[in-house]
């Protein structure tokens, strides 16, 4: 592990980054927000420091923004929302393209903030830029959702004689907020599709990790967008984001995070419009008929990517009995094969958790199911912020860990007699974002399919999310609205109905021709 986490930071950016941040007396980077245009700090000076979970040293402190300073950003928005509204759509997907050339330049740059403000092996924080390169590329396809619809009105008697425009709207300021697990893509898929469908945006990142969102926002204003559209606020949440949430010049709160802040997301933005992504129990359907396999590969992989801390991956496996000894033979060694430690390193697959906090709450799960009954087959142990891939068998439906979200590399199996109990157990979940069946037979995948309540069923693979081109959101307690190449559009933006009588002109359809 390098001697100097913080010296490496220093060293990360390219000019292009240089208005972000100044070095502070003791070398640790001191980075600016970005409200109305500039690059400035709090109104009251205070900073956060930013913790790599490598090595939980500090590599750098950004503003803890103020009341005032959400005030000022979201007047900021609220005037410079017209100036976005003007451009025209084809120079808006212009600006994104170029926005996907510089982030392809400085692409080193984010690869290598999200290895140390996340603790992101290099593969998966490479994976988590390309992918925002794919959505930047993505937004003419995205564009088509912005489009109109013409209605004639001779189809009803009480239209006739007129027609109808339906026209989709920009809904005005856009309050973005966003976790840590994905700081990155998370806060630019919001942001991207807000600023697309010409709205403002005030975007909110996790303190834990604000820095690549910072660094997006400068590619973005070094792209086009123009000054006052995009606002990106950092620091704790609590005050701050209830005074961004609740804001009257606010139409709109996309959020990404618990289910229990979402409840008080709920609470503190009054009458507005929502769209929430919050936690999720993604259950594993492995059926006797699978492929057991390939079922334990996938499983592997949904279970331990990005540490567990995916809110699409498996946190629950349900296995039919009868094929249970040889798919958790098959888990085991697929486990093995993942190697847990400094993300800095190539061999590593498995990174920290984003903080100590994390690593105790996940590892509070694994003692409880093994007090209840579970067997501990692999891991069960954090050296810091590294929680060592773990397997459980024969977890009890009294265990904690069989319900409640992990977020960490955690395997959990539960034994079930056939696919009907399978079924029950995953409709008692209070979350309803992802399940995944792994079966050979058709039937069975569709029975599956249907009766699980959730929002989107992957049949012989892993959940994912990906750059989004196929809806996702949640029912139940996982969210309200879907996320992807233009669904999100459809939740940023107004529907205005035209109304036209052309009756006058003597154009419209006002009369039978055969009567009765």
């Amino acid at each position: 592990m390098p001697e100097n986490t913080v010296k490496s930071l220093g060293d990360l950016l390219s000019g292009t980054f240089e208005p972000l941040f100044k070095k502070g007396s003791d070398g640790i980077p001191l980075f600016n927000m970005y409200v109305d245009g500039s690059w400035s700090d709090s109104s009251d000076g205070a900073t956060v420091d930013v913790d790599t979970p490598i090595d939980r040293s500090v590599i750098a402190r950004v503003p803890q923004a103020s009341e005032r300073d959400v005030e000022r950003a979201v007047a900021s928005a609220y005037d410079s929302w017209q100036k976005i509204r003007d451009i025209p759509g084809i120079e808006r997907v212009e600006i994104f393209q170029q926005a996907a050339r510089l982030i392809r330049e400085h692409e080193d740059n984010f690869v290598n903030t999200l290895m140390l403000e996340a603790g992101k092996p290099r593969g998966d924080a490479a994976g988590e830029v390309h992918a925002v390169i794919d959505r930047l590329k993505l937004v003419m396809e995205e564009a088509r959702k912005i489009f109109g619809e013409y209605l004639p009105g001779d189809w009803s008697e009480d239209t006739l004689g007129k027609f109808a425009l339906v026209i989709r709207e920009p809904v005005g300021v856009v309050a973005a907020i966003s976790p840590f697990n994905y700081p990155l893509f998370i806060g630019a898929t919001k942001i991207i599709p807000a600023l697309l469908a010409g709205n403002a945006v005030v975007a909110k990142p996790s303190v834990e990790n604000p820095l690549s969102m910072l660094l997006f926002a400068r590619i973005l204003e070094r792209a086009g967008i123009p000054a006052g559209s995009l606002n990106v606020l950092t620091g704790s949440g609590g005050k701050v984001g209830e005074a961004l949430v609740s804001s009257d010049k606010v139409a709109l709160v996309t959020f990404t995070g618990s289910t229990e802040i979402g409840r008080r997301v709920v609470q503190a933005a009054g009458v507005k419009r929502l769209h929430l992504e919050l936690g999720g129990k993604g259950m594993a359907l492995v059926l006797d008929d699978a492929d057991l396999e390939l079922a334990a590969k996938k499983c592997v992989e949904g279970s331990l990517k990005n540490a567990g801390q995916r809110c699409d991956a498996i946190s629950a496996i349900l296995v039919v009995e009868n094929v249970a000894d040889r798919f958790v033979q098959l888990l085991v060694d697929e486990v093995d094969r993942w190697k847990a430690g400094d993300p800095r390193d190539e061999s590593v697959k498995v990174g920290p958790v984003i903080n100590m906090a994390a690593a105790e709450r996940i590892h509070g799960l694994v003692e409880d199911a093994v007090e209840k009954g579970a067997m501990l087959l692999r891991g069960g142990r954090h050296r810091g912020c590294v929680y060592e891939p773990t397997v459980l068998d024969r977890v009890l439906l009294t265990a904690r860990i069989a319900w409640e979200e992990t977020f960490g590399p955690v395997a959990t199996v539960i034994r079930v007699r056939d696919e009907d109990e399978a079924i029950t157990v995953g409709k008692e979940s209070r979350y309803g974002l992802d399940s995944c069946v792994f079966t050979n037979s058709f039937y069975r995948m569709w029975k599956m399919a249907k009766r699980l309540q959730v929002g989107e069923v992957t049949i012989n693979d892993l959940p994912k999310h990906g750059v989004g081109y196929f809806p996702f959101g949640g029912s139940k307690e996982s969210g309200v609205g879907r996320e992807g190449i233009g669904y999100s559009i459809d939740e940023m933006t107004n529907l205005k109905t035209i109304v036209f009588n052309i009756e006058p002109a003597k154009l419209g359809k006002t009369h039978r021709i055969h009567q009765t």
